[in-house]
């Protein structure tokens, strides 16, 4: 008979030992933070016993056996008996999936750091060289370089590379603090003589007032999940705070919208942060160390991605500017739109630093890089060649080892139109005609065909400048079993079928899938 532990018998237990507890329940890290975000988000009911913090070891529990052992079952069901679990690496926390520069700046459809890993072990050795031909946010560059394999990274999508370059560049970090240094004086110059800082004061002031006696957490959370909350309340409150936002953007002549509202940043900008944005703009503009240059440039882009004109709950699909205060179904309260990027970019630039910084303590002496061009057409040879003599002539010598990448998947995202505002706030050209599979495309019969051949002439390409016999390991949604025909077209042959469950989504779509692993040779 099982005896039990002193935390067992206990009724209540402290915020540490619930994280202790339930990470040996779910036999998985569970955090202090995530017992903490159960009780502010009204999941769990936290209980005082003098001054301490203590919550129910049954409640916790019923949480976990209702809301994560239930879900797992019916996707363990659905997904299948043939599932490889272990390269869902659910029990990773979120702080290692997007460890150092992984989380330099956002970027749909990528995949996990130690998916990579798993991979480069099993089939690369130290010295190799890698190849990705959809580099996306240069994942497989990072990781290669970590394990010493060399590595090449091809996107059609210009700041696609300049994200990647950024990652590995080697960026002189004092010099780079100094800049950013130099663009933060002078905004605080620019929003000392602009009545913006006033009217923030004020508006967050009076949201805050009105949050705290309409939206107390954790009771209201608790009360919303419980469906104790109706709609009708959420509109009554939404409209009485419009009303105080209102008085504030006429007693402070605030402008909510562009004049002409034609481009991407007329339509989802203030006007404040419009200007704000070019003012850092053109200090970079003037910046010649092209290192620093393009670091400045993903740190802008990533605080300009998190102001845009939107509802928190719609940042990554945009529906409709969104330029007065909401209901926000994500933080439980009325939330308001950005009237000032300059918080969110000392926060960045800040972040940017110290993620550069970790990974600059791990990086090796293996190559690395990033070549914008097509993958079907581009001499890898050649553009290695005008950027780094000493790595070409190593490739020259050896042949790249194998590949592995992520291919777009069929009709599901279009990869220049989710940095829209990059490339135009930016003047970079966009290459959206030339993208393999994308979203405007569809899913029908012609883009299915259109994506085999594309991805068919990549491989086919890539081939030429590779050893032999290489490997290539290419990770795929592939609902309408296009890869096998895929394979069949380029010469090769899938030896080996990965089935990866996919739990851990940052979108609002959580719904789990599997996607497949393919591992091929040639015929």
């Amino acid at each position: 008979m099982k005896i039990k532990t002193d935390i067992e018998q206990k009724d209540f237990l402290t915020i540490k030992e619930a994280s202790k507890w339930a990470s040996e329940f779910l036999n998985r890290e569970i955090t202090e933070n995530n017992i903490s975000y159960l009780i502010s988000y009204g999941k769990i009911n936290k209980y005082n016993n003098n001054g301490a913090v203590l919550v129910s070891i049954n409640e916790l529990k019923r949480y976990y056996e209702e809301n994560v052992l239930k879900k797992e079952k019916i996707i363990k069901e659905k997904l299948g008996k043939d599932i490889n679990w272990e390269l869902s690496f659910d029990w990773i926390p979120e702080r290692e999936r997007t460890k150092h520069v992984h989380r330099l700046h956002p970027y749909k459809g990528k995949f996990i750091p130690q998916l990579v890993e798993y991979f480069l072990k099993r089939y690369f050795k130290e010295g190799d060289i890698v190849l990705d031909p959809f580099v996306g946010s240069g994942t497989t560059l990072i990781q290669a370089n970590e394990m010493n394999i060399h590595s090449i990274g091809i996107d059609i999508s210009e700041f696609n590379t300049i994200i990647t370059e950024v990652k590995f560049a080697n960026v002189n970090l004092g010099e780079l603090q100094r800049k950013i240094n130099e663009i933060l004086k002078s905004l605080k110059i620019y929003e000392e003589n602009n009545h913006i800082l006033e009217f923030e004061k004020e508006l967050r002031q009076q949201l805050e007032q009105f949050n705290k006696v309409n939206f107390p957490s954790p009771e209201f959370k608790k009360e919303f999940r419980e469906g104790k909350i109706t709609k009708e309340y959420l509109v009554e409150k939404q409209n009485e705070f419009l009303q105080i936002y209102q008085e504030l953007i006429q007693k402070h002549s605030i402008s909510l919208s562009q004049e002409n509202g034609n481009s991407f940043l007329d339509k989802w900008y203030i006007p404040s942060v419009r200007e704000e944005a070019q003012k850092i703009l053109d200090i970079i503009k003037s910046i010649k160390d092209e290192n620093i240059k393009k670091t400045l440039m993903v740190i802008l882009s990533r605080t300009v991605r998190s102001v845009r004109a939107t509802t928190h709950m719609d940042l990554d699909r945009l529906k409709e500017p969104q330029y007065t205060p909401y209901y926000c179904y994500k933080h439980f309260k009325i939330c308001k739109p950005v009237f000032s990027l300059i918080p969110t970019f000392k926060k960045y630039a800040n972040d940017t630093v110290k993620r550069l910084a970790e990974y600059k303590n791990l990086k090796t002496n293996a190559f690395q890089e990033v070549l914008t061009g097509d993958s079907r057409t581009i001499n890898i040879f050649e553009e290695v060649k005008k950027k780094n003599e000493e790595f070409y002539k190593l490739l020259k010598d050896r042949k790249i080892t194998g590949i592995f990448t992520s291919p777009p998947y069929v009709g599901q995202i279009d990869y220049h139109e989710q940095h829209a505002y990059a490339y135009e706030l930016f003047g970079i050209k966009r290459r959206d005609e030339l993208e393999i599979g994308p979203l405007y495309k569809g899913k029908g019969k012609e883009a299915r065909e259109s994506y085999i051949e594309g991805i068919t002439q990549v491989l086919k390409n890539s081939l030429k400048y590779m050893i032999e016999n290489p490997t290539i390991i290419i990770v795929a949604n592939d609902e309408y079993n296009l890869y096998p025909e895929i394979a069949q077209r380029s010469g090769l042959k899938i030896v080996e079928e990965y089935k990866r469950p996919v739990l851990n989504r940052t979108s609002r779509d959580k719904n789990a899938y599997y996607e497949s692993v393919f591992v091929m040779k040639r015929e």
